[in-house]
């Protein structure tokens, strides 16, 4: 049976969206499925340096046709299965997105779950992968640009028929308007994730400070989506938003004295 192929896509670049291909992979990797992480960013690929891993071969080269899937597959931390990219002008301009088609067919022959991380923006090789995914995870941060940037990712998939599954938004505090937010989205809000500054920037964040609140946020996340990639569960009728007051309360303490002015606003407006 083909592996599930899941593309994490956001239009603006910074939002998080390697952080959640990688950390939602290895929890996957946890529960005994076999994940391949795939670096789709053809201009700013970064999922190497996350991982402190220096592959053999890069996808770059496999899109230029200078080598094969399997000699860019590379272990990462938790078990995951990377293909990384590069950063360099050249490799950019020799790599064809058109490619990435077979690259992906050829990994989901051999991995139940397929994670493709991409670019910002509404290029070419942003269409691609949202073209290739069984579904699509949208990653946004409350920044109105951002959000902005997210909702036209949505608009371009839903064009070439990708199947939006939802969006997370990520670095949330409990000053987070998600009611807002939310309302400007015209597909699921699957999970908020806490911002988190204390947790370690080593990634994957689940493996390095498990018991930290983004972490558990992207543990309930996965689980969630296991139910979406295996048990045909639907986002709408089956999936709740990934929420907890209790990863703010911290947060709560230290704004105690601008809490008492807000009325309803932020997280809490949304789900209390």
């Amino acid at each position: 049976m083909a592996g599930y192929v899941c593309t994490i896509a956001g239009g603006k670049g910074g939002v998080g969206k390697t952080t959640t291909a990688v950390n939602v992979g290895a929890v996957l990797q946890e529960m005994g499925y076999d994940v391949a992480v795939v670096d789709a960013d053809l201009g700013m690929a970064n999922l190497g340096s996350m991982l402190s891993v220096e592959p053999e071969k890069s996808l770059h080269e496999i899109l230029a046709g200078e080598a094969a899937v399997s000699e860019a597959l590379t272990d990462a931390p938790g078990g995951l299965t990377v293909i990384p990219g590069e950063q360099s002008l050249e490799a950019f301009a020799d790599a064809d997105p058109a490619k990435l088609r077979k690259v992906i067919k050829t990994l989901r022959n051999a991995y139940d779950v397929v994670l493709i991380d991409t670019g910002a923006g509404l290029s070419h090789e942003v269409a691609v992968p949202l073209g290739l995914a069984d579904g699509i995870v949208l990653v946004t941060t409350p920044d109105d640009v951002a959000v902005g940037d997210t909702v036209k990712t949505a608009q371009l998939a839903n064009r070439i028929d990708g199947a939006v599954l939802g969006a997370i938004i990520n670095r949330a505090t409990r000053h987070t308007d998600v009611a807002a937010i939310a309302e400007q989205m015209e597909f699921p809000l699957l999970a908020v994730i806490p911002d988190d500054p204390q947790a370690t920037t080593e990634e994957p964040l689940v493996l390095n400070a498990p018991e930290s609140t983004a972490a558990d946020a992207y543990r309930r996340l996965t689980e969630a989506l296991e139910g979406v990639f295996f048990q045909d569960e639907s986002v709408e009728s089956d999936i709740e938003t990934i929420l907890d007051d209790e990863w703010f309360l911290e947060d709560a303490e230290d704004h105690s004295d601008a809490d008492d002015d807000e009325g309803s606003g932020g997280v809490f407006g949304l789900f209390n």
